[in-house]
């Protein structure tokens, strides 16, 4: 696309805050944000850096989402990138995504709160309090009855679930309820969501003032948080990065140089509080001695501030204010941030002079310390090394076998993104390797991991195991990068060569960071499994010997006991509802 297209395109979008997605055919190369889509979109007829006027010429439609705020915009943009993963968002490139509600498109609609919603679902959000929205949507189930239930769950069923008795669903599973009364309330509740805030909020109110009538003390301030929680849903988003004053967002630098190399640290305030920090290195400008050091020809700190402003903002939001810990001295950039209307500030004390000073502390505790993950991916030549993925199997001489899947973001551990699976008992560690990454590539190819996809994968093991993960991974069709790394000699396996890199290779750390973090979770895993076998439902009351053996028959191991539903339970001969009940709670 040139520049006459790009100015052709955006001279038809609307002044209004949105999201823009630059298209190569179906592949998604960008995504931004916008408060203005209009004129946002045409900056790009005269793109400001090289990278990004590639990516306008590979690209052949731009498609556009209208939101009602910048701050829908903003997480609207979050949750594009992490689904697309587009090759020109380099540092927007991370695993953050924000709730939304959908409403399916079943028959009988199911309502739940998502990280990824389905493309044929009505979808409301996104939200920024996860915790909020999970309150809403059980008030929402409370008051209307709306299914929550899974698909497997729903289907063949001839009695209503424990949802049903709980008054949270009115079972149109089995007709308690028939469709058409069932779809007038899931109107009812995509009225709320766009906006009806009293078509929840009301009946809530008349339940907690009869539950305060009746002295229910107790019911009657739940009642009150939820409807505290209702009237303040639809306000949630805008107030989201609201600031004392007209500044909504205000990002605060700090610059650290040592050598060669650079750091920015930035950190993000809204409303008053800190809500992101991060760290970007930047190789420092080089003094040229024949040249004075005036703003025309900055160098040090003042030098490093105006490439980075330039080169992190002009793909990005721009906050309200800039908080700086010396002036940057370019002409051409502050004459951008002031036509952008930002205001830059370089305070001498007070709380914003705390605020540089803390930038300061950690720019200066991670100035010099090597990209790692930027290492890692030129070495393997791959596109980014950001998010990694590591796998090992344990077993007992194929007893309790179980695999390990843990995730490093940026060189960290990220215990959230951590999932652990339950193998077939087999005393093949190639086959494990296997079932785990068929397991793993399943559930990422068919949409049912809500992890955005990892830059690459890491197998603990050799030629064998990392052979069998590529067949798993080829059989399945998941193109994800893979590598092996053996504790023997500690080199590092591709598909066709294989690397000894020097033992302080910072590269090589990360990888054996990754690696010993899969091994310790596996044997953790595996340890809970052998000693479940042999003690947790020996001390389940109700339990005897006879009854265990059935729960093991039926269910093949402890694990599936433990994540089997009350109704599975019942299904056992002998085991009742209070039983059931006592299995859960001690599993």
């Amino acid at each position: 696309m040139n520049a006459d297209g790009v100015r052709d395109r955006a001279s038809s979008l609307p002044r209004e805050p949105g999201v823009y997605q630059f298209q190569e055919g179906e592949t998604t190369l960008y995504v931004g944000k916008a408060v203005d889509l209009r004129s946002r979109v045409g900056s790009y007829a005269d793109p400001r850096s090289a990278r990004i006027r590639r990516m306008v010429e590979r690209a052949e439609t731009i498609e556009i989402a209208v939101t009602d705020t910048e701050t829908q915009a903003l997480l609207l943009e979050a949750n594009l990138i992490k689904r697309h993963q587009p090759r020109y968002n380099v540092r927007l490139k991370d695993d953050k995504s924000y709730p939304m509600v959908q409403l399916t498109s079943h028959e009988a609609p199911r309502i739940e709160s998502t990280r990824d919603p389905a493309e044929s679902a009505t979808v409301f959000g996104p939200y920024t309090n996860k915790g909020q929205v999970e309150t809403v949507v059980k008030a929402l189930r409370e008051t209307y009855g709306v299914r929550g239930c899974s698909d497997h769950k729903y289907s063949g069923r001839d009695r209503p679930c424990l949802d049903y008795e709980m008054g949270l669903c009115t079972a149109p599973c089995t007709r308690e309820i028939d469709l058409e009364s069932y779809a007038e309330d899931v109107t009812a509740v995509e009225r709320f969501l766009e906006g009806e805030t009293g078509i929840l909020a009301d009946p809530l109110r008349r339940d907690m003032e009869a539950a305060a009538e009746n002295q229910n003390f107790e019911r009657a301030a739940n009642l009150r948080d939820r409807l505290e929680t209702v009237e303040a849903f639809h306000g949630e988003g805008g107030e989201a990065v609201q600031s004392v004053g007209d500044e909504r967002a205000v990002d605060v630098l700090g610059v650290a140089i040592e050598g060669e190399d650079a750091t920015v640290a930035r950190l993000r305030a809204e409303s008053g509080k800190l809500v992101d920090r991060e760290q970007h290195t930047l190789e420092a400008p080089q003094e040229d001695a024949s040249e004075e050091s005036t703003p025309a020809h900055a160098s040090g700190v003042p030098a490093v501030l105006a490439a980075f402003i330039v080169q992190y903002y002009a793909e990005r939001q721009l906050p309200d204010a800039l908080l700086l810990p010396e002036r940057h001295g370019d002409d051409e950039v502050a004459a951008w941030l002031e036509a952008e209307g930002v205001s830059v500030r370089v305070p001498g004390a007070g709380r914003e002079a705390k605020l540089v000073e803390l930038a300061l502390k950690n720019a200066r505790r991670n100035v010099g310390r090597r990209d790692e993950c930027g290492m890692l991916a030129d070495a393997l030549k791959i596109d980014a090394a950001r998010r990694i993925e590591g796998f090992d199997v344990s077993h007992a001489q194929g007893k309790s076998a179980v695999g390990s899947n843990v995730t490093f973001v940026d060189g960290s551990a990220e215990t959230a993104d951590y999932r652990r699976k339950k193998l077939t008992d087999q005393n093949d560690d190639y086959d494990n390797m296997r079932a785990l990454l068929e397991w793993r590539a399943s559930r990422a190819v068919e949409g049912r991991d809500d992890r955005p996809d990892p830059d690459l994968l890491l197998i603990d093991g050799g030629a064998g195991q990392l052979e069998a993960a590529r067949d798993a991974l080829a059989a399945v069709g998941w193109d994800v990068p893979a590598v092996a790394l053996a504790k023997a000699e500690e080199r590092v396996i591709t598909s066709h060569r294989e690397f000894a890199w020097p033992s302080d290779a910072p590269h090589l750390h990360l990888l054996q960071r990754v690696r010993d973090e899969s091994h310790r979770f596996a044997v953790q895993y595996h340890q809970t499994i052998r000693d479940d076998v042999k003690t947790v439902l020996d001390d389940v009351p109700g339990i005897g010997p006879e009854t265990r053996s059935q729960l093991l028959g039926r269910f093949g191991s402890v694990e599936n006991v433990r994540e089997a539903t009350l109704e599975d339970l019942q299904s056992v001969s002998g085991i009742g509802e209070k039983t059931a009940e006592t299995i859960k709670s001690r599993l």
